[in-house]
């Protein structure tokens, strides 16, 4: 078995980890990513677009900005409509700051080429992986890669491998408490190049079930339809798709929307899941390790990167100047603003979507509330903050 050493072991090789890794590397703490899939794997995925100004400050003292700020686009505000009613939520004028669409694909080959520039060890193809004392002084991490053994001795280790990995898991089950939600259906989305029909997002309400415009460039646009659990994406044609797409918004939009081939198409189901505590002994959940939130409102990668932030200032704090309260406290912080994310998320999901069993009081409801938004400067100002991020 080899055996190394470093400061940070980081389990997850997504954009939270990398981002974890750039920003400990700008501060000097050596780190280690471990990713149990390839990097081409990794940048096939296709996520979210909408970034929170947190992460875009956090890409920032990163140092792996500048093509977010070349490619990305800035985004003041976001279109709702609900029949053939629509209306804007201006972030800009209710906050003073914008979101920014840039794909999470973009984010993390940004953040490789970064690691890679700057030296920063990666491991890929990984298997195997095992947390071991973790409530001792010595932690250290077991792993196989092409059949051989390695054990990596550290002082921290960050989970940052998604709902499936190993590190929530290792948390005894005795110990964590998990808080689940599962929405009756899903989303349906296809990603085409073809130019987006709004330069804003529109979330659409409608009597067949939600819709998303969306987008991840000006030739690049991702659109997406409520539809069953039990659906498949072979089940929709392209025409299928833009037909039923197209009777889920105001009649001046769909006139106007460009249609073409899919590029990707996929069904996701909806979820909101939070794992407490976030932290046991030496080991430090980030991201879909601890929480999932519905995409509606694009709080997931969102949500990982103020993790990131807690973790990264709670273990800058502790190597530069022994100060234990950031990393004491992580779990409690970083939880404070993912259950106000979750609330967030599951609002705006049960203000968008038409349930299965759905009253007519349950509409009339949802109509309210929609037209209680529109009309009301206050409420539009606390989804605006919500949109753009609350503070760190």
């Amino acid at each position: 078995m080899s055996d190394s050493s470093t400061q940070v072991v980081i389990i997850g090789g997504g954009p939270s980890g990398l981002l974890l890794s750039q920003l400990l590397h700008v501060r000097g703490i050596n780190s280690v990513v471990l990713e149990r899939k390839t990097k081409d794997y990794v940048l096939s995925r296709i996520r979210a677009g909408v970034l929170e100004r947190g992460l875009l400050s956090l890409m920032r003292e990163a140092g792996v900005s500048e093509r977010m700020e070349s490619e990305g686009l800035a985004h003041d505000g976001t279109l709702i409509s609900y029949g053939d009613q629509m209306f804007r939520v201006d972030f800009k004028e209710h906050t003073g700051n914008s979101v920014m669409v840039y794909g999470q694909t973009e984010v993390t080959r940004d953040l490789y080429e970064a690691r890679e520039k700057t030296g920063g060890k990666i491991e890929f193809n990984v298997e195997d992986v095992e947390i071991h004392d973790v409530k001792t002084d010595a932690p250290f991490v077991t792993h196989t890669q092409a059949g051989i053994s390695h054990r990596i001795n550290c002082d921290f280790v960050a989970g940052c491998d998604g709902f499936h990995g190993v590190s929530r898991k290792t948390i005894p089950q005795d110990l964590r408490k998990e808080y689940e939600k599962v929405y009756p259906f899903g989303w349906l989305g296809i990603l085409s190049a073809t130019p987006p029909v709004s330069h804003e997002l529109i979330y659409a309400n409608s009597e067949r079930g939600f819709a998303l415009c969306s987008m991840r460039n000006k030739n690049l646009s991702r659109y997406y339809i409520q539809c069953d659990l039990s659906d498949r994406p072979e089940n929709w044609s392209d025409d299928a798709f833009w037909t039923e797409l197209k009777r889920r918004l105001p009649a001046d939009v769909a006139a106007k929307m460009v249609t073409g081939p899919s590029i990707e198409k996929s069904i996701a189901p909806l979820r909101s899941f939070v794992c407490e505590p976030m932290r046991w002994g030496r080991l430090f959940l980030c991201g879909d390790a601890a929480h999932i939130v519905p995409p509606t409102g694009a709080k997931g990668l969102n949500t990982a990167a103020s993790d990131v932030n807690y973790l990264y200032n709670g273990l800058r704090k502790f190597y530069e100047t022994g100060d234990t309260s950031g990393i004491d406290n992580y779990s409690a912080v970083a939880l404070s603003r993912v259950w106000k994310a979750e609330r967030f998320s599951w609002w705006f999901s049960s203000l968008m979507h038409r349930y299965p069993k759905q009253s007519d009081f349950d509409f009339k409801m949802q109509v309210a509330e929609l037209e209680f938004l529109r009309s009301n400067q206050a409420a539009q100002q606390a989804m605006a903050e919500n949109y753009v991020g609350l503070p760190y």
